[in-house]
């Protein structure tokens, strides 16, 4: 089983003790890279639910950099320690209850004034299992990880969910949000006898995040309306009692607190606002003059604190979700991610079965490209211009892409939304690629393609010369590449598509589409009919049997003359149709997400999603499964719920999709099951882009393994050798070549609304606003023709 595609974001990231890698929470797993090459090192795997944190432990003395030990928790309710250098799991401590968030205190202190004791506490925020009503089993407690137990049943605080522990950076203190309110505890000694005490601090609105200032006794916090507030001298009273000097001066109780609410324990409190939405990241610098905030608009504010004055880092590009320093003051890392995508659309995933790829829409208007092998991005393409900042209302979607069967044309489909009335315009474009890196540029752009109606299907024709839309408002069109035989890469890159044909029946809407596998046959679905076309001569051949509710998707079965479709409703179907007999062979009522079909073999795989009452018994919780057929025989030759069990979050299935692979020579190498090299292997990808790789025709799915050529840690040695610096990290720049050819003229179809497509296009690449005015002015004035006399 090969998986990928895990989410690098879902927990603080940490840094290695010398700087040279990254852990990231993956899933289960803990990923290690490089930061010089970017490229996976190797990974800790051994948990057996999501892993929730990652702490390095520092190097004992300045001179062993190279110590590579850390400690890691999971909702498996279990703490390991590792050695990720090997890696080798080093010790394992079961708490027995789910772990949400881990702080060592005495890992902060340094290491030449750190004295050693006997025993190692952390303080963990776990979920309490037993006969405790939900809204009280969140809590914190302390674990001593030395005897590898809980110390005993010591509850420092309780929560209604569960939160993020932040420790300060001297580890004196650690502390945890609350609601509108700040918990904060002082560490006490390791091995002193006293109990730990704890102070509230309270906010009229809900805190978002906080952060410690590394030396003095300063705390800030972010709520949910993008205000920071900055207690200063918190804890003087409680955390002091029995010494009268703080700080080198007397503590007046009856001192005024500005900013201070209630009977909080801080000297003062001072409050910021820049960011319109919530706070998200907070976090001091080393030498704590500064602190970095930012949130979902994408900006990093640079506060200086004694004076509250602001710097910006603008554009990062997306909402911010952490902010980790690294021993190198030249690196920090911040994770990030897209807002959510527009719901009701298709999922907008295609497959390249030759070269182990998938191209993913994403929510910055780019069409990405995977290596379902080798788990890494290979290159995106820009689909549509991008001048929003990520806090703004999505405008722009990318509904659909579609790619050829040789992987070398893609075609995007994309609509702006409607705003006031105004706007609602598709967009089709044609993109081309002569090079396997995946490098596409734009072949032709087509404006309103199906009139007012929206894409609701893109299909590539098996030579990758025509394509054929679909559109809700009820008509489709085929495509012709007007350069079908490209001699060489130019003549490819300066090819361009025209309209070849247009049809519909009965004004229905035609909601899916599909081509047969020499491309003789246009399939095209017409609500609950299938309609059967010419796309040479666009000439209706047949009209198949009606289903009970509309089809939304089409596949020819290989080389048979089946043809498989999934209708959506109260009353879904799958169902399997012989051409020859231009008659339905067989039927289920099943709700069908994705459907896959093998080029050269006649079965195919349905992703079916399973009713809710079925989840509680015979599928463990799952909310679909992967049938295999053979499209002759009504019963399944394979059930697969292997795959869905090895992806963490299981009950995604709706919005995943399915995919075979050609195991291709190149690959042959690196891809072995049982010792063998399978020829097809199918690819489940579910709703959160977590997908496995797996042989469909093994009974045992575990087998398929990986074997790369060269290990990505020689590969990370390779690409330092005899760098330094920028090249080092970014590579050697590229050679400025003074005979560069220039971008090709890319045609397009305008739209019968110009002022709609004017203006489009990046800020700086605008004409001048004379000419600008000029054709905008143009475009709404009729056009006469001259009078004859």
């Amino acid at each position: 089983m090969i998986r990928g595609g895990r989410s690098y974001v879902s927990s603080p990231p940490a840094f290695s003790t010398d700087a040279k890698k990254l852990l990231l929470c993956t899933a289960n797993t803990v990923s290690v890279f490089s930061t010089a090459t970017g490229l996976q090192i190797t990974s800790l795997e051994g948990h057996t639910a999501l892993v929730t944190s990652v702490i390095v432990v520092p190097a004992p003395n300045p001179a062993a950099k190279v110590f590579c030990c850390c400690w890691t928790t999971s909702l498996d309710g279990t703490i390991r320690r590792w050695d990720f250098s090997v890696p080798e799991l080093l010790k394992t401590v079961n708490i027995g209850m789910p772990i949400f968030s881990m702080v060592i205190p005495s890992l902060c202190l340094p290491a030449e004034g750190k004295e050693r004791h006997d025993n190692l506490f952390a303080y963990v925020s776990v979920e309490e299992t037993q006969e405790k009503p939900k809204a009280v089993r969140r809590q914190i407690r302390k674990c001593n990880l030395s005897k590898s137990r809980l110390v005993g049943k010591l509850i420092l605080g309780e929560t209604s969910k569960p939160e993020l522990l932040i420790v300060s950076p001297s580890g004196n203190f650690f502390g945890i949000r609350n609601k509108c309110k700040l918990h904060i505890w002082k560490v006490p000694d390791p091995e002193s006898e006293r109990a730990i005490t704890r102070i509230t601090l309270h906010h009229t609105k809900q805190i978002s995040a906080i952060a410690f200032h590394p030396t003095q006794r300063i705390v800030a916090a972010g709520d949910v309306t993008g205000r920071i507030l900055v207690w200063r001298g918190f804890g003087n009273k409680t955390f002091n009692r029995g010494n009268a000097v703080v700080n080198e001066r007397l503590i007046d109780i009856e001192e005024d607190k500005p900013g201070v609410r209630d009977n909080d324990d801080a000297d003062s409190c001072s409050t910021w606002h820049w960011h319109p939405a919530k706070v998200k990241v907070l976090r001091f610098s080393s030498d704590g003059a500064y602190l970095y905030s930012g949130g979902k608009e994408g900006v990093l504010v640079v506060w200086q604190l004694d004076t509250g004055k602001k710097k910006f880092l603008p554009r990062i590009g997306s909402p911010l979700l952490h902010f980790i320093d690294s021993p190198d003051p030249t690196l920090s890392s911040a994770p990030s991610s897209y807002p959510e995508m527009y719901k009701g659309l298709s999922n907008g995933i295609a497959f390249d079965q030759n070269a182990g790829l998938v191209a993913l829409r994403t929510e910055n208007y780019c069409i990405q490209f995977y290596s379902l092998v080798d788990d890494r991005g290979i290159s995106e393409v820009q689909v549509c211009e991008r001048n929003h900042q990520p806090g703004d209302d999505i405008t722009v979607i990318v509904t659909a892409v579609a790619l050829s069967l040789d992987g070398s044309v893609m075609s995007t489909a994309e609509v702006k939304l409607a705003e006031e009335g105004i706007g609602g315009l598709v967009c089709l474009k044609f993109w081309v690629s002569g090079s396997q890196n995946k490098e596409f540029s734009l072949s032709t752009i087509v404006y309103e393609p199906h009139r007012d109606g929206q894409i609701s299907a893109v299909t590539f024709h098996p030579s990758g010369h025509m394509a054929a839309s679909s559109s809700f408002g009820g008509d489709f069109k085929v495509w012709t590449c007007n350069n079908e035989s490209p001699k060489n890469e130019q003549m490819l890159q300066n090819s361009s598509w025209t309209s070849h044909a247009v049809g519909s029946y009965k004004k229905k809407q035609m909601t899916a589409a599909a081509f047969s596998a020499d491309g003789s046959v246009l399939a095209i679905a017409a609500e609950t009919l299938i309609t059967l076309w010419d796309p040479y001569k666009n000439v209706l051949l047949a009209v198949l049997g009606e289903t009970l509710t509309p089809i939304v998707s089409l596949s020819f079965v290989g080389n048979s003359d089946n043809l498989v479709a999934a209708s959506c409703g109260s009353k879904a179907q799958l169902s399997v149709w012989s051409m020859s007999k231009l008659s339905l062979s067989w039927s289920y009522k099943l709700h069908i997400e994705a459907l896959a079909s093998a080029a050269d073999l006649s079965s195919f795989a349905a992703l079916a999603l399973l009713p809710e009452s079925s989840n509680e018994t015979t599928f463990d919780q799952r909310d679909g499964v992967i049938l295999l057929y053979n499209a002759t025989e009504p019963v399944p030759t394979a059930i697969c719920e292997q795959p869905l069990q090895f992806i963490q979050c299981s009950r995604l299935a709706k919005g995943g999709d399915l995919g075979f692979l050609k195991v291709n020579p190149s690959l042959a190498e690196e891809i072995s099951v049982d010792g063998k090299s399978p020829e097809l292997l199918l690819a489940y990808m579910n709703g959160d882009r977590e997908y496995v790789l797996f042989d469909p025709y093994s009974k045992n799915a575990r087998e398929v393994s990986v074997i790369h050529k060269e290990g990505l840690a020689a590969l990370e040695l390779k690409g330092q050798a005899d760098q330094f610096g920028y090249a080092s990290i970014y590579g050697d720049l590229p050679e400025f070549d003074m005979k560069r050819t220039q971008s090709s003229w890319v045609p397009s179809f305008p739209s019968e609304r110009p002022w709609e497509t004017i203006f489009s296009g990046s800020s700086h690449a605008l004409p001048p606003l004379t000419k600008l005015c000029s054709a905008f002015l143009e475009s709404l004035l009729e056009k006469r023709t001259a009078a004859v006399e």
